[in-house]
């Protein structure tokens, strides 16, 4: 199996090499980068498993590119950035990424992280493919896209589209935080949890859906959340 390939951006370059020092001792490939132009040229020959990303860049707007990824990209998003206040935290989680790391950090705190990130529940023969069709909407997981069966389609992010597809293989079941948690990877906590919840609400906008009394994606107080759609694969 291949090493999983982790695209590192940001202008310091202490910190590239710390990461990538890190990140290749415990097993993965890196590749650097200290402007986003230059990134994002190597993203046009190469598909890393997750990015890296930093919020400050000199050529570009972090949470812009942020955006861009989780709308194209099928990586891992993870900010790491000295922008410590909620607020930024918040908004990096609504544009798109999966997890926000707070510069000064812990090189094997960061590869926890990522390797909380790329665990992948066991395979489920019967919904493994890249298509389902549910009350009137179709998501494509290949083009992260939803279909609706008129009007254009709306794409989602790669932890859109996470979230979407653990809903979409258990339908009206209940699903925990905990079993959230072990099914998508990440430390639990407060910003698991809030992660969750944007995402969560990005989906019921998406499929719009009345956020004071969603028909599809209901929360279950103190218990988590229940998918009550009808669900077809392939």
């Amino acid at each position: 199996m291949s090493q999983p390939h982790i695209a590192i951006l940001d202008d310091e370059p202490e910190i590239r090499q710390v990461l990538s020092t890190a990140l290749q001792e415990a097993g993965f490939q890196t590749s650097s980068f200290g402007r986003a132009t230059e990134f994002e040229a190597a993203l046009r020959r190469m598909t890393p498993d997750v990015c890296l990303v930093d919020l400050g860049l000199p050529d570009r707007d972090g949470l812009a590119l942020v955006h861009r990824l989780a709308l194209e990209s099928g990586a891992t998003i993870i900010i790491i950035s000295g922008r410590a206040q909620v607020q930024d935290r918040v908004t990096g989680l609504e544009l798109g990424a999966d997890d926000y790391i707070i510069k000064p950090f812990d090189p094997a705190e960061v590869v926890a992280r990522i390797r909380a990130r790329l665990r992948k529940p066991a395979p489920q023969p019967e919904a493994r493919t890249s298509r389902a069709r549910f009350n009137g909407w179709v998501a494509e997981f290949d083009r992260y896209a939803l279909i609706p069966d008129e009007g254009p389609e709306i794409p989602f992010s790669h932890a859109e589209g996470e979230v979407l597809r653990l809903f979409l293989e258990s339908p009206k079941r209940l699903i925990s935080r905990t079993q959230m948690l072990d099914a998508l990877g990440g430390a639990a906590g407060e910003s698991f949890d809030r992660a969750m919840d944007v995402r969560i609400s990005r989906l019921r906008t998406k499929l719009g859906e009345d956020p004071r009394n969603p028909r599809l994606i209901k929360t279950i107080y103190g218990a988590g959340y229940i998918f009550l759609g009808d669900v077809s694969w392939g």
